[in-house]
């Protein structure tokens, strides 16, 4: 993706990868925040809860409570979906 960046934007690949890791840091931060984080043309991302519940251990057949969590989710950009 930075090669790509780099060939698109006329930048050198050392600038691209540094505007890419700036934007990928953006988004996990504002993740991290509890954030819902848009992309225009592309997506929208956000952070989502997970209740807890029962799981198995394939190994064993064994049962075990998974805790509560998060999880990031993402729905795809309509534009995006049209175009594929």
């Amino acid at each position: 993706m930075v090669d790509q960046l780099a060939t698109k934007s006329g930048l050198s690949k050392a600038e691209a990868g540094a505007v890419f890791d700036a934007v990928v840091e953006i988004v996990v931060d504002a993740l991290k925040a509890g954030q819902v984080v848009g992309l225009p043309g592309l997506g929208t991302f956000s952070v989502r809860q997970t209740a807890a519940r029962q799981g198995v251990n394939p190994s064993t057949g064994e049962k075990m409570p998974i805790p509560a969590g998060k999880k990031v989710g993402y729905k795809v950009a309509t534009d995006l979906k049209k175009a594929l």
